[in-house]
């Protein structure tokens, strides 16, 4: 067995967030970042629509707080929003000066060009054309490779926390590589790995997003709140070889049309703002549309703008649909809405911090309170850069407290033996991702969420008994960690006794007068609002 790693930071994910609180702590402190796969592959990377800031001079920090609030269905917290939004300059400043290269306007003083999505009264999205997330991933990933003390470990998936008293003190984590559990050792751990949208069957997250965070953070010991606030982004590319891949909501923005298969626009039917109403709003009519008609997508057309406008803005979803036979600057996109943005998560304050001392959640893992019912467009990217850096200043701040001696064994594997089932695996994972789309998706019922229930229920059972026989794995860890994500959205949604956001239930259809967050307890099976 290998000896302990010992760094003074650990943090588990390399997106957006843990890359920033890794690069915004101290030089001299020995940091190690963990990934499941390569560096680039999180969610990071595969954000294309941008990061929204107050960059213009007829914008304001109290119009993008007003929009955040709305957006949220009266469920944001405001001190968090206010955070957020007026931290959202200097991280903006934060990128350039690292030297991710946005989109300049083509007029001359070159300032950066904004765009404008769903919910938001102003242009205020700073992008990098429609890939703004490879942008910050690919520089933030080479800060990161070129800093002495930032050790990168790839290949690698944490089972569980290591806790003390009250306190963190590390994780146990697989290399996919020996398949052996090393044990990670540090005075301040950090969760960044992301939402749980592979929970659903239709999803616009890349294969990680399996909940890993929320599901360690709850068995260690953690609260987490509205977790029944799953965002389905309304335009990911339906076709049988796309597999997840998004339309960048930066396209309504611009003047794309959401088109009937007979080319009758609808979305003035649901929403006064019509393609630039909220993503919730948006999901909605798309799937209402979907099932009146029986159809299998609807549209979406920005082909009536220029050829060279749309290469301009977005050559990224102009490429991709080129390969599929589908040329945005003459014909229509078939989309349908897909599981996008775990809006709960485990509860932090304005530094990141967990119930447990020394563990912080950062990013999509986290309920920081900024997005409410329904996050608004682009504000999940400067999240993470805002309270990576809080979590960055906390920890430093907090060096000198005194740390109790600890004796944590090695992993011990001596009990169980390599599996000849792994078809248990793959079938419970279909199942899981099917369920959950059919019963716990854009709209609810009682009826489906209780079937869901039982489901998780009895799958949790089995997938316990086969994780304490045989040795782990990335998949076995993935579903593990997803089938309790999922009872946990299942259990906040019958919770809630209204529709609100992006919990949308036909039992009860109308919003309560006052609005609460959904907390649920690791002590206890039932949530406490």
């Amino acid at each position: 067995m290998s000896s302990p790693l010992q760094h003074d930071v650990l943090i588990i994910g390399s997106g957006a967030a843990g890359l920033s609180l890794a690069l915004h702590l101290d030089p001299a402190l020995q940091v190690a970042l963990i990934c499941k796969g390569e560096l680039s592959q999180g969610a990071t990377y595969y954000a294309q629509g941008g990061i929204a800031a107050v960059l213009d001079e007829e914008d304001s920090c109290a119009a993008h707080i007003a929009d955040t609030l709305a957006a949220g269905a009266d469920l944001c917290h405001e001190d968090a929003v206010a955070f957020t939004v007026n931290n959202s300059n200097d991280l903006v400043n934060w990128l350039v000066e690292q030297g991710v290269q946005f989109t300049r306007n083509t007029d001359p003083g070159q300032s950066f060009h904004l765009t404008k999505e769903g919910g938001h009264s102003h242009r205020r999205i700073i992008h990098a054309a429609d890939a703004t997330g490879r942008a910050v991933s690919e520089t933030l990933i080479q800060r990161a490779i070129e800093a002495d003390n930032i050790h990168i470990y790839e290949q690698r998936v944490a089972v569980d926390l290591i806790t003390r008293q009250g306190q963190c003190h590390g994780a146990y984590v697989l290399n996919r590589n020996t398949g052996h559990v090393d044990l990670f050792q540090a005075k301040f751990v950090a969760l960044s790995t992301g939402g749980a949208s592979k929970a659903y069957l239709y999803t616009s997250n890349p294969d990680g997003a399996s909940g890993d965070g929320i599901a360690m953070a709850w068995r260690a010991g953690c609260r987490v709140a509205n977790m029944e606030f799953n965002q389905f982004h309304p335009t990911c590319l339906y076709h049988p070889e796309a597999k997840s891949f998004l339309i960048t909501e930066a396209i309504r923005g611009e003047g794309g049309r959401l088109l009937l298969p007979n080319g009758e626009r609808f979305m003035h039917r649901f929403d006064e703002r019509g393609e630039l109403a909220p993503r919730d709003i948006v999901a909605r009519a798309i799937d209402h549309e979907m099932k009146r008609l029986g159809s299998d997508c609807v549209y979406l057309d920005i082909s009536h703008r220029s050829p060279d406008f749309i290469l301009h803005h977005f050559p990224t979803v102009k490429a991709r649909c080129l390969e599929l036979g589908i040329d945005i600057t003459r014909d229509p996109i078939p989309v349908v809405p897909a599981a996008h943005y775990t809006c709960g998560g485990v509860m932090v304050d304005q530094y990141s911090q967990t119930d447990i001392a020394n563990l912080y959640a950062i990013g999509e893992t986290s309920f920081t309170g900024l997005h409410g019912a329904n996050r608004m467009a682009s504000n999940s990217l400067l999240e993470c850069l805002v309270y990576g850096r809080s979590a960055a200043q906390h920890m430093m701040a907090n060096l000198d407290q005194q740390w109790p001696a600890v004796n944590i064994n090695p992993w011990d594997e001596s009990q169980v033996t390599d599996s000849d089932e792994d078809v248990v695996i793959s079938h419970n994972w279909d199942e899981l991702r099917r369920f959950m789309w059919d019963y716990v998706g854009i709209v609810r019922t009682n009826k489906r969420l209780q079937r869901a229930l039982r489901r998780a229920e009895l799958l949790q059972q089995e997938i316990n008994e086969y994780y304490s026989n045989y040795k782990v794995s990335n998949d076995l860890l993935e579903l593990r960690n997803l089938a309790k994500v999922a009872e946990l959205i299942i259990r906040s949604a019958l919770s809630r006794k209204e529709s609100r956001g992006l919990h949308y239930t036909l039992d009860y259809p109308d919003t309560l007068a006052k609005a609460e967050d959904t907390i649920l307890y690791p002590d206890k099976k039932e949530p406490l609002q």
